[in-house]
């Protein structure tokens, strides 16, 4: 048995077990670091630290505190808040009473929450602020299962009813428990077994109630140790952590940190990204497509705006990093080293003094690699970031896989992949092109849906995860497609509509999100919503001055410009693939619509309905096969 299968089949029963253990090793590490606004309310928040032994006293007396108030192993405490420190302390401190994390997205509203509150017959809500409890409050009849909520922060809450408290308070409580009772948390811990449910996570459907995925102990317990085994991180890394912890992706990444107890910077807020990371430092992050499309396309409209010398440079030095990256993954790939032609390497380090080193720099300039999930990232602006010296190794799993069920090996990572699987996941591909996975990552299944369960997932264990994919020799993942995402044209043609979605990212600097429609059609079409900073600047040099993000979108030269980008999209596609007609929608696709999941993936069918006329308006009058 090799070393990584040792380890990983020696795993112990839970994560919470891992943190015990993470403590003892390095109590006095660097374990945390977390935003504080400034003193004076003015000026860049101060950031600050907590060891391994400081965060877990917090951990303890949030799991002690929650046991005073009766909290018994496997009962839900649900979880609403953003990406925040006192996430991932009590999630940690849910999972060290032995009892299980109802994660609930902040964006959901009233409705949805009591559904989730309620299916999960969760005992306690930790809530982030006043906002939260309202939603708690206006549902509290339907919810007779919970008892408690504990606020986060409580400005503007009214903690006079008792069954409210504050974290501060929970956390007092569960001292004093502590101090009669000193081994409770061990005990506690020591109790857990490798099949007891350790969090429900309900994924966003695109139509009807969210399903909860049951995930036990034992699945993060083998992703901590997977992750670790895979060589990826290690303890001197910093982590900046921003996605929702609501989220898989999010919550996985704390489990490989505690394995290897590197250090995580931590803060939720999308709209301070750019201002931390050259405070933070990073040497890797995990983001979505979505934030390095915006970040590509930030580059390219600030390059416009400077003039059109500039905007050549940066168009010369996007092609240079493109070219650069695929003969350096060519390379690497037949000989192990990765390499360019002298000419095209001269080229690289002009366009690197250039554009490349301030985008490094713009990212903290300790980047070693950045993890993307969550959704295909189109190759090209892959290739580009890969060029530009910020590895983007692209991953791929599922709510129902524990999230990471393969990654990009390090620098033998190739763009346009998700990489191979984790040690201990197994793969294979159905006849139909879908993807089946096996292994300890995998879900106990659907929260009291039996029969939904036993749709996806085998009695041997096969995960049916409908995607489509293709496996190469030496091991390597492409995903091609959603199996139900898949369009069959009116003459026949199979067509996936995320791979022309990606390429036109990587060709129009103005897009937020596309949808490609053409199911049972005779021809494509595609709503385009247009990035509103980018599209808006663009607006102030061309006549459009002080319009409406709607007025610009229905502008003639916004059009206009739009349709240049698709005849250049659809110079790259079969015929059967191009898109004949488009239309730009009024405003941006958001959570709050529910047009798309808080992780930023499109929802098909909600979008299609939302702009169903716009669809048939582009079909009216033509010819259907």
């Amino acid at each position: 048995m090799s070393d990584t299968q040792t380890l990983i089949e020696n795993r112990p029963p839970s994560v919470a077990g891992l943190f015990l253990e993470r403590v003892a090793a390095t109590p006095d590490a660097e374990a945390y670091r977390y935003p504080v606004p400034a003193a004076s309310g003015q000026g860049p928040d101060e950031w600050k630290s907590l060891s391994w032994a400081q965060a877990a006293e917090r951990v303890y007396a949030i799991a002690a505190g929650l046991i005073e108030l009766g909290v018994e192993p496997e009962q839900r405490v649900a979880l609403a808040s953003a990406t925040r420190l006192e996430w991932i302390l009590a999630d940690l401190g849910i999972m060290c009473a032995g009892a299980a994390t109802t994660t609930v997205y902040p964006q959901t509203n009233a409705d949805e929450s009591a559904f989730i509150l309620s299916d999960s017959e969760s005992r306690i809500l930790i809530a982030e602020d006043a906002a939260q409890l309202a939603k708690a409050v206006e549902k509290r009849a339907d919810l007779p299962a919970l008892t408690h909520v504990i606020v986060i922060d409580p400005a503007g809450v009214d903690t006079g009813e008792d069954w409210i408290l504050t974290l501060d308070e929970l956390e007092k409580r569960g001292a004093a428990r502590l101090e009669k009772d000193a081994e409770l948390i061990k005990e506690r811990v020591g109790a857990i077994t490798r099949d007891q449910l350790a969090t429900l996570i309900y994924t966003s459907g695109t139509t009807g109630r969210p399903k909860g995925v049951r995930l036990p102990h034992d699945n993060w317990s083998y992703m901590a140790k997977a992750i670790a085994a895979t060589g990826l991180i290690s303890a001197e890394d910093v982590q900046y952590l921003w996605l929702p912890l609501a989220h898989v992706f999010g919550k996985v990444l704390t489990s490989g940190q505690i394995e290897v107890g590197h250090v995580t910077a931590v803060d939720g807020r999308v709209d301070k990204i750019i201002e931390n990371l050259p405070v933070v430092r990073p040497t890797y992050m995990a983001a979505v497509p979505r934030i390095f499309e915006k970040v590509y396309n930030g580059v390219a409209t600030r390059a416009r705006a400077g003039g059109g010398a500039k905007y050549k440079i940066f168009q010369w030095a996007s092609e240079v990093a493109r070219e650069y990256a695929k003969e350096a993954q060519d390379t690497f790939r037949r000989t192990g080293t990765a390499s360019a032609s002298f000419g095209l390497t001269a080229k690289h380090k002009v366009a690197d003094a250039l554009v490349y080193a301030k985008i490094r720099e713009a990212f903290g300039g300790n980047l070693r690699a950045a993890v993307s999930g969550s959704a295909a990232l189109a190759p090209e602006i892959g290739y580009f970031f890969s060029g530009v010296g910020i590895h983007i190794l692209e991953g791929y799993g599922l709510t129902e896989s524990s999230a990471a069920s393969f990654v990009n090996p390090g620098e033998a990572y190739r763009t346009g992949t998700v990489g191979k699987p984790l040690p201990g996941t197994e793969v294979r591909i159905a006849d139909d092109g879908e993807i089946l996975l096996r292994g300890p990552g995998i879900m106990e299944g659907y929260h009291g849906l039996p029969e939904k369960t036993a749709e996806v997932l085998e009695a041997d264990g096969w995960f049916h995860t409908g995607d489509i994919g293709e496996l190469s020799p030496d091991g390597y993942l492409r995903i091609t497609d959603r199996k139900k995402d898949l369009i069959k044209t009116s003459g026949g043609k199979y067509i996936a509509p995320a791979e022309v979605e990606g390429q036109f990212k990587a060709v129009c600097p103005y897009v937020s999100n596309i949808l490609v429609h053409g199911a049972d059609r005779n021809f494509c079409t595609a709503l385009i919503a247009l990035d509103e900073p980018s599209i808006l600047d663009w607006a102030k040099e061309n006549g459009l001055a002080d319009k409406s993000y709607a007025d610009v979108v229905a502008a003639p030269a916004t059009v206009e410009l739009i349709d240049g980008y698709v005849k250049q999209l659809n110079a790259g596609l079969q015929r059967w693939q191009t898109i004949k007609k488009f239309r730009l929608l009024p405003r941006d696709l958001d959570v709050e619509h529910g047009e798309i999941t808080p992780s930023l993936k499109l929802k098909r069918p909600v979008v299609e309905r939302e702009y169903k006329h716009l669809i048939d308006e582009m079909y009216a009058g033509a010819r259907e096969a």
